[in-house]
């Protein structure tokens, strides 16, 4: 199969990962890349062998290009990807989709009406731990799923990330930074959202950064920075979630586990890749951990650009497609909603849970 030409728009903290494994896949090469400011992009070009460096509207021309990936900030996700469209590319977009869900909306229907591909991060449910344990489940492992419990709980993001001030913005704060690896890990694993509830608060009105360059600057919070709240799936299963930037300790809460009639399957961090994966069967004292059955274990940001690619040669589906991540948009918005309004909150956009990947990797 003839690489693919790929474009990026965006050379910031994400972008090392993207650039780098992208050296890994034979199927598609990273023509150019793109930033508002050139010189980060001329840095990242330098640093792992880019041929060119464009404007957004220069990268947006090249015949070349069939599909770019969009490394913006959320707040500007929906403009640059109807860009992207727009200039007949397909386009696959760092989490979340957009912060609006009508703007997801548009984007997806957008993209269907062009004959072309939205296709949106986190694709680290495609690694092996999330994979191995998506196959437990298919076998019967734990039985039928009962109820998950999720939990992302940590300080935030100043005290490490160079310019953290989007993370406490609209559309951003723990459920729109971290849900999407969450929430996408439990479509994949148990099914579509059928309503979501929830509560929010935040610790604090403003934030200090203690990282560089940075230091010392103040952000005020203007999203809720710690959620609470409980999922109903369409399967009947039922899920609690935390999600928080105002947990200051450490805690020993695990990430995601599954109890299901005949057993209990503790699914690894949903932001990575590997493993381990625990199951624990009734009158069991220890957990049993399995042996990954699938590839991709290490940090592989990227592999959902080689599913779109594949999907586009072979007109197929693909797993991290636009209809998956505007579910789990409106999913995070209805908890944002349902806590303001007091009330549950009904999702209109569904989807079908992404095929599993075959134990081999991704094949045409």
């Amino acid at each position: 199969m003839k690489p693919m030409k790929i474009g990026v728009i965006g050379s910031g903290n994400i972008s090392s990962i993207y650039f780098e494994n992208s050296k890994r896949f034979e199927e598609y090469e990273v023509k150019a890349v793109a930033d508002l400011d050139r010189s980060k992009a001329e840095a990242q070009a330098e640093k792992y062998g880019i041929p060119y460096v464009y404007t957004v509207e220069e990268l947006l021309q090249d015949e070349e290009i069939e599909l770019v990936i969009n490394l913006t900030i959320p707040k500007v996700h929906a403009l640059v990807c109807k860009q992207v469209l727009e200039a007949g590319k397909h386009v696959y977009v760092e989490k979340p989709l957009a912060t609006e869900v009508k703007d997801g909306e548009e984007l997806v229907a957008h993209a269907a009406q062009k004959g072309l591909r939205v296709g949106c991060a986190p694709d680290t449910f495609l690694g092996a731990g999330i994979q191995t344990s998506k196959k437990l489940i298919d076998e019967g492992a734990i039985g039928r799923p009962l109820s998950v419990t999720a939990f992302m709980m940590g300080g935030g993001h100043e005290s490490w990330h160079p310019s953290p001030e989007f993370y406490y913005e609209k559309g951003g704060g723990p459920m729109y930074d971290m849900g999407p690896y969450y929430l996408t890990a439990l479509v994949h694993l148990l099914g579509p959202i059928r309503r979501v509830t929830g509560s929010a608060t935040s610790a604090f009105e403003e934030r200090t950064i203690t990282s560089q360059p940075k230091y010392g600057q103040k952000i005020p919070v203007e999203t809720p920075t710690h959620l609470t709240g409980t999922l109903d799936f369409q399967s009947g299963a039922v899920g609690t979630m935390i999600m928080s930037f105002d947990t200051f300790t450490r805690v020993d809460f695990p990430r995601i586990e599954i109890y299901g009639t005949e057993g209990t399957l503790r699914v690894p961090d949903p932001n990575t890749f590997g493993g381990p994966v625990l199951l624990r069967k009734p009158g069991e004292s220890e957990w049993t951990e399995i042996e990954l059955t699938h590839q991709y274990d290490g940090n592989s940001r990227g592999i959902g650009v080689l599913d779109m690619v594949y999907a586009i040669r072979n007109d197929r589906e693909h797993r991290v497609n636009g209809t998956v991540a505007l579910h789990v948009l409106e999913a995070m918005y209805g908890f944002h909603a349902a806590a303001e309004e007091g009330r549950h909150y009904n999702l209109v956009n569904t989807c079908t849970s992404p095929k599993p990947l075959p134990t081999e990797g991704i094949k045409e």
